[in-house]
């Protein structure tokens, strides 16, 4: 039979055997805690790198598409002063009629020109300063495009 000093030392190995359990079970719970933040860490630096990349490609890509637009409104201003050469060359030089071509022809051809320097980003920054120099004309102009567009879109 045993004695209560051996029940005791039983009793005490058995804690001692818990306690070293729930040790080993917190040091393996830590080292899994730190290996997943160490995860997370890594994953979020991955989407960072991500996003930053498509940031980067998006901002070039616009950067083409505005160059594109840039040349396209070039291009288009060469069009108008080919266009002015015709009807100067083709249409009628003698009295009111020559008058008016060589009029329609000069607006048409002072278009190319504006187009060919200016580019739709020159554009842009004119018609900034216009609105800035004139802003209620601008607001009630934008108001009755928006109205007109409103109807069009209606029917």
């Amino acid at each position: 039979m045993a004695t209560a000093s051996t029940k005791g030392n039983q009793g005490n190995q058995g804690n001692q055997g818990g306690q070293h359990s729930l040790d080993h079970a917190k040091n393996e719970a830590s080292t899994a805690t730190d290996k997943a933040r160490e995860a997370l860490g890594h994953v979020g630096n991955a989407l960072s790198s991500t996003a930053s990349s498509v940031g980067s490609a998006l901002s070039n890509t616009a950067s083409t598409v505005g160059q594109k637009a840039d040349d396209a409104a070039g291009s288009v201003g060469t069009g108008l002063k080919s266009v002015a050469d015709t009807i100067r060359n083709q249409g009628p030089h003698d009295g009111m009629l020559g008058n008016a071509t060589r009029t329609v022809a000069g607006a048409i051809d002072q278009t190319g020109k504006y187009l060919e320097d200016k580019h739709l980003s020159g554009m842009a920054d004119d018609v900034a300063s216009m609105i800035k120099a004139h802003p209620i004309p601008a607001v009630l102009i934008g108001l009755g495009v928006g109205f007109l567009l409103g109807r069009a879109l209606r029917d």
